[in-house]
Formats: C-alpha cells, sequence, structure tokens
C-alpha cells in the first residue's frame, strides 16, 4: 500500500523558510517511486484545499500557481524516494496544512490542470506551516 509522510512543517517568521520533506514507500509489485507525479496541496482553516505545486515522475517538469511561483521550488531525489518543497520568503497566507499526493504518471511535462485530485492514490497526513511573528 502506497504510503507518504510530510515532514518538516513548524512555525517560522514572515520572510523566513522552510524544506518540507515527502518520503514515499509501499510500492506495488513492478512499481517504483520514478513512476509517480508528486502534487502538493495545502489547506488553511476556513478554505477549501488547494493544489499549488506539482512535480514529474523524473523531476525535470514542474508547475506551480502564481502565489507561490518564484518562492517555491519542488524538487525530487529519485534514490531516496523523496520529494523536497522549498518554501522561501514566506507570508501568513502561507499558513496552513500541507500534503503531498502520489499520482501514476509517465509523463515528462505536467501541470496542476492534468490532475483532478481526486485522481491522486495516495495521501500523506499532513504538516502544519505557520507564519506568523
Amino acid at each position: 500500500q502506497l504510503q507518504l509522510v510530510e515532514s518538516g512543517g513548524g512555525l517560522v517568521q514572515p520572510g523566513g523558510s522552510l524544506r518540507l520533506s515527502c518520503a514515499v514507500s509501499g510500492f506495488s509489485a513492478g512499481f517504483k517511486f520514478d513512476y509517480y507525479a508528486i502534487g502538493w496541496f495545502r489547506q488553511a482553516p476556513g478554505k477549501e484545499r488547494e493544489g499549488f505545486s506539482v512535480i514529474s515522475s523524473s523531476g525535470s517538469s514542474t508547475d506551480y500557481v502564481d502565489s507561490v511561483k518564484g518562492r517555491f521550488t519542488l524538487s525530487r531525489d529519485n534514490a531516496k524516494d523523496t520529494v523536497y518543497l522549498q518554501m522561501n520568503s514566506l507570508k501568513p497566507e502561507d499558513t496552513a496544512v500541507y500534503y503531498c499526493a502520489a499520482v501514476t504518471s509517465v509523463l515528462t511535462k505536467v501541470t496542476l490542470a492534468q490532475y483532478d485530485p481526486s485522481e491522486y492514490e495516495a495521501w500523506g497526513q499532513g504538516t502544519q506551516v505557520t507564519v506568523s511573528s
């Protein structure tokens, strides 16, 4: 059973940085980490869940919503079955629970619009990010 575990959340001051990790395990027979694109979502209190970034299975393609573009960077280490989300210049409006999710994908180029959240096969439990002075 595919499992995703996020880590790295916490409290940070505005303008600060955090790096979140998403470790993936539990691959079915014949599957491995680089068969999956990884999406990132966040949900702030009282707001709908927002998909804000995705990285292709190879790591060669990423996509971001405008609100995080230039501040957040996705990368992946396929040898460690882990995706990293580097978040810089954090703002109070970035406060949310952050989730990663996996979808089987062989596409070399990915966009957020390609995958409805219902298509993701497994989700992590989330990690809290709070941006406050």
